[in-house]
This record gives structure tokens, sequence and C-alpha cells, in this order.
């Protein structure tokens, strides 16, 4: 089965033809699809393409399900003795993108 790793939100992903993924990806904005170029590896017929750092004629394309918000994360400081406290909670801006297509460009 051919797959490719992408950089996706700071963070690298495995991705096959028609997995689903949850990314921290805001250039998504109002689009119904996505191509990633950030493409690190891939295997394909087996052979196997590194990039330094990414495969120029490699391209994952994605459609766009949903956006969501992920789970709330909360960070509390606190110091003894000092009545100093600070409570701060965050949620992290999530889109779903289904993996529609590889493109490999020429292997080499």
């Amino acid at each position: 089965m051919d797959y490719a790793v992408v950089e996706l939100g700071g963070g690298q992903v495995k991705v096959r033809k028609g997995d689903i993924i949850d990314a921290d990806y805001p250039k998504a904005g109002s689009k119904k699809s996505l191509e990633i170029g950030k493409v690190l590896m891939c295997h394909h017929s087996r052979k196997v393409e590194i990039g330094a750092p990414y495969i120029k004629s490699a391209r994952v394309i994605c459609d766009v399900l949903k956006k969501k918000k992920g789970r709330k994360l909360t960070a509390y400081k606190y110091k003894r003795r000092k009545s100093c406290k600070r409570k701060k909670g965050h949620r992290q801006h999530l889109v779903t993108l289904k993996v529609r297509d590889i493109s490999f460009g020429q292997a080499k």
C-alpha cells in the first residue's frame, strides 16, 4: 500500500489514500480541498523516496470535511504562600481532512 509522511501543523503524519485525519492546519480557511506540498517521505511501488527536506514533485490532495475545536487544555500556575495562582484554558482549532489522492510525481 502506498503512503506518504507529510508535515502538518508542526508535526509529522503518515497518510494513505482514504485516511481521515485531524490536523492543526490554519491555512485551510474556507477551502473545500487542500494540496499539501510538504511531503517528507513517500513509499510507492516498493520504492522509498526521502526528501531533503521535502520531495519537490510529491503532493497530497485532501478534502476538508469539517472544522472543529479540540479538547480543552488547562494550564494552572501556583506559588505557595504567595496568594498567587492563575488558571488558563485553551482549545485548539482543528480541521478534519480526508486524503483523496497522493501524487508522487517522477520517481528518481
